[in-house]
């Protein structure tokens, strides 16, 4: 049996080798037949196969261009949680201490790190932060605050309103050091029976919710400073934060005083840690090293450039985008001064300064010529502007003897572009004008601007998601702990900025507001410039602050920060 299957076997194995010695020999006879015979007429048909190679090229190449034409139709390029964000800005870092951050580098990190009662929200109105809720009596002069439910700092301990009343009584003892000061002026706090905190308030205030936007700090750490210890307490230096962002360390930059401040995301932020991991700050000296800096891809953004800075940054990695705030920069006439407490002298200045003249040197920045946007009130007329009226003011500036004008500014932006042109402008008047350019800080806060040391100022203010003269234009601020920068002093005008403050009629309010101004252009305090616009400038490659946002101020660009993303990659749409 065993015999048996193994012959079947072989005969079988024969039949297979024989199949395929057939099979190979069928096919080698039908290539020389059918190809290798038939190579020879390929001359004959070279444009038959050249058309269709042609046309089966051509079918791959669309097929290619449709897959990458449509490619957004099933999928999105989407940001993930992690990675790291750095921003250039401009000025040292004296203190990460948020009531004296005067440079724009100390005041994105206060921003990022620090919360307070009311804040300007996505649509440039004042809205609750910390604070749950935020009422008025009947006479707005008293208000209650509550605050939201567990609330907490960075490093886990509660944020109570002892921390809000304990920061309030620091700012009131530190005067103009404090940006601050102006709205908590005269205004004391205190805990009701329900632990609500309650602002009482000297005068009437309709608008009281927007002065609540000072930075909140910890009692529990600095409970034994006080306004004059404070700036050299150890926690400018390692603060302990309520943001978006904790401190974690800084890092100097050789011995000029740039610096790299590190944070991260803040665990205990209330509204939940945001998506990117890190967010690092990087503070440069000149806006030339921030220039190298965003052109080398060192750093993700900037908003400390100017829109005439694009044409260098020629990278098609960076982005330009620009945003108006509500800031606007004015030429302040110091009516104290010797010069200046001459009306005359300010009314010459006025009618013969050319201010659209004084605008040309600069970007796209909105012309404005009131201490009031046109965005914050609805007037049905604004006063009529006086007439440029050149010789006019040289007859005038010719028969004073005393004409010599110190003008001042900070190195930032166009400020010290607009300043050559209007000192050469009050020249050609009959001025003799010194120019003073100094850098921003706290040196020139306390030096310049608390003793007025000057006879003009050319500066940037802010001016709030609603018109409030009283910060800039009332004499009650017409002091060292003040900001009327000019000095102005009248009781007409007095009059109209408390009433407009405490009406809450929007008809009635607008009327005070045009007789003011009215009055304002009548004295001549100040001349109107232009309105500020931010540039920012970042990497295609991150999230930013989205489109939709108005900004009141530039770091209110910060609102969303916990939506910012780093790490970008490609996601499928879902059907």
């Amino acid at each position: 049996m065993k015999l048996f299957s193994k012959k079947r076997g072989q005969k079988a194995l024969k039949q297979v080798s024989r199949l395929t010695e057939e099979v190979v020999d069928s096919g080698e006879k039908h290539i020389k037949k059918n190809f290798l015979r038939r190579l020879s007429h390929i001359s004959d048909v070279r444009l038959f196969i050249i058309e269709w190679g042609l046309l089966v090229f051509a079918l791959f190449m669309l097929a290619l261009t449709q897959s990458f034409w449509f490619t957004d139709s099933y999928s999105m390029t989407g940001f993930i949680e992690g990675g790291t964000y750095t921003e250039a800005t401009l000025g040292k870092v004296s203190s990460l201490n948020p009531l004296f951050a005067s440079t724009n580098s100390e005041k994105t990190l206060s921003k990022l790190m620090f919360l307070g009662l009311t804040a300007s929200d996505a649509s440039g109105h004042v809205g609750n932060v910390l604070a749950k809720s935020v009422s008025s009596d009947a006479s707005a002069k008293v208000w209650t605050v509550k605050l939201k439910d567990d609330l907490k700092w960075s490093d886990g301990e509660p944020l109570t309103a002892e921390d809000v009343i304990f920061t309030a009584n620091l700012i009131s003892g530190l005067g103009q050091v404090s940006s601050y000061y102006s709205g908590l002026s005269n205004v004391s706090v205190k805990l009701n029976d329900n632990g609500e905190l309650v602002f009482s308030l000297p005068a009437v205030w309709s608008e009281f919710a927007t002065a609540l936007d000072f930075p909140i700090l910890p009692k529990h750490i600095l409970e034994d400073a006080d306004s004059m210890t404070l700036l050299e307490s150890s926690f400018g230096a390692n603060p302990v934060s309520s943001g978006p962002f904790s401190f974690n360390a800084q890092q100097a930059v050789g011995s000029s005083g740039e610096s790299i401040v590190y944070l991260t995301a803040n665990q205990n932020y209330y509204k939940g840690a945001p998506k990117i991991n890190s967010f690092v700050v990087h503070a440069y000296l000149t806006v030339d090293d921030i220039k190298s800096a965003i052109k080398s891809g060192a750093v993700s953004a900037t908003a400390e450039l100017l829109p005439t800075d694009s044409a260098e940054i020629t990278s098609r990695n960076i982005y330009e985008k620009q945003t108006a705030i509500n800031s606007g920069v004015f030429l302040f006439m110091n009516t104290k001064s010797s010069v200046l407490k001459n009306r005359d002298l300010r009314k010459a200045i006025q009618s013969g300064l050319d201010v659209n003249e004084a605008r040309s040197v600069i970007g796209d920045e909105l012309p404005l010529d009131f201490p009031i946007l046109t965005s914050q009130i609805d007037l049905e007329t604004w006063p009529a502007l006086p007439a440029l009226n050149v010789e006019a003011a040289k007859n005038t500036v010719s028969g004073v003897e005393k004409k010599t004008l110190r003008l001042a500014t900070v190195r930032s932006g166009y400020l010290p572009t607009v300043l050559e042109n209007i000192a050469e402008q009050l020249e050609s008047l009959g001025f003799e004008v010194i120019r003073s350019i100094e850098e921003p800080g706290q040196d020139f806060l306390v030096n310049t601007i608390a003793n007025r040391d000057y006879d003009l100022l050319l500066y940037e203010i802010e001016l709030g998601s609603n018109p409030d003269l009283l910060v800039y234009y009332h004499s009650s601020q017409a002091t060292q702990n003040g900001l009327n920068l000019s000095n102005y002093n009248s009781s007409v005008a007095d009059d109209l900025i408390i009433s407009a403050r405490e009406t809450t009629d929007e008809k009635l309010r607008n009327q005070k507001y045009e007789s003011f101004l009215s009055r304002w252009l009548d004295d001549a305090p100040a001349i109107g410039l232009y309105q500020v616009n931010m540039s920012y400038f970042f990497d295609k490659n991150v999230k930013p602050f989205s489109e939709d946002l108005s900004l009141v101020v530039a770091t209110d660009r910060f609102v969303d920060v916990r939506f910012w993303g780093v790490e970008k990659v490609a996601k499928n749409r879902t059907p």
